[in-house]
């Protein structure tokens, strides 16, 4: 069995508390309560406080492998990532696969664009209509 990780957070400011990791293998599978039960951060502290993110397994791996730190942005309840190629200051920033993914999309969209733009180009000087 695989199991995604649950990451628990301060409600008011999106820290971490605790981040179960993910897990495989011969694991049984937990639940929130009993995860409150045995993390003493989550023990002692009252339960509207804080929340919980859980990820499927092998989300955002890439994002955790390369991040120098990570928190929730409690208003949207997504993960912010830092790097460790971001100046000291900078604020956390959307995981990058997710950027990545984007810009993919961006880059298919504008492909599939360029082809039609080369066809009409192509139609237009074999002295055919530029409607294609």
């Amino acid at each position: 069995m695989k199991f995604g990780r649950r990451i628990y957070y301060e409600v008011s400011t999106g820290r971490v508390l605790v981040d179960t990791g993910e897990r495989e293998g011969s694991v049984v599978a937990t639940t929130i309560a009993q995860d409150i039960a045995t993390y003493n951060e989550l023990t002692k502290r009252v339960r509207s406080t804080f929340d919980v993110l859980e990820l499927a397994f092998g989300a955002y791996a890439q994002d955790f492998r390369m991040a120098k730190g990570y928190s929730v942005v409690p208003a949207t309840k997504k993960l912010a990532f830092s790097y460790a190629d971001q100046p000291a200051q900078a604020a956390p920033v959307a995981p990058l696969s997710e950027t990545v993914d984007g810009l993919r999309v961006e880059v298919d969209a504008l492909q599939d664009e360029n082809a039609t733009l080369m066809m009409r180009l192509a139609m237009l000087e074999m002295g055919g209509g530029g409607d294609v």
